[in-house]
């Protein structure tokens, strides 16, 4: 399993993306268990060590920061990720390399690919495993493509291992 840091949503997005995943869910679509958060992955690496916590507690000073969850988009090759992009304003892009940059003595053995600066896509995951037969009943959902606005209000930790969450500050 992966590590990450992530920053999580306002409450009221937060259940608007709830509400998309249930839609998916009753077209048949794989989405995040109900357990699951959603959130907008900024780094990964096989493992993150826990010393990094207290440093990232500065990068909550640059939040609540306004976002758009914006248009579908497809992430991969058959079966498809389903994402939704979130709109990669300046000051998102900004707190994303900072946070990679804070983050990197502590990743072992580095971050992935796709979290390095300028390399990243901020999104939010919506469905996986999704056969390129399902994609027009999901984009037939109006829930799946109307714009969500809204903001991120924290950051976490998740060890992906363990399956545990550790909220930053």
């Amino acid at each position: 399993m992966v590590h990450s840091v992530e920053l999580l949503l306002d409450a009221d997005t937060e259940s608007a993306v709830r509400r998309v995943w249930e839609s998916l869910s009753d077209a048949g679509l794989r989405t995040p268990a109900p357990t699951s958060r959603p959130h907008l992955t900024l780094v990964v690496a096989e493992r993150i060590t826990p010393d990094v916590d207290a440093l990232l507690t500065r990068v909550l000073a640059l939040l609540p920061l306004r976002c758009v969850v914006g248009a579908p988009m497809l992430f991969g090759r058959s079966p498809l990720i389903l994402v939704r992009l979130v709109v990669p304003s300046t000051e998102l892009l900004s707190l994303q390399a900072e946070v990679l940059d804070i983050c990197e003595p502590y990743l072992d053995p580095g971050p992935a690919p796709n979290t390095v600066a300028g390399q990243w896509t901020p999104h939010v995951t919506l469905a996986r495993r999704v056969e390129p037969s399902a994609l027009p009943a999901a984009m037939s959902i109006r829930r799946v493509t109307r714009d969500i606005k809204g903001s991120v209000v924290g950051l976490r930790r998740w060890d992906g291992n363990k399956r545990v969450e550790h909220v930053i500050g």
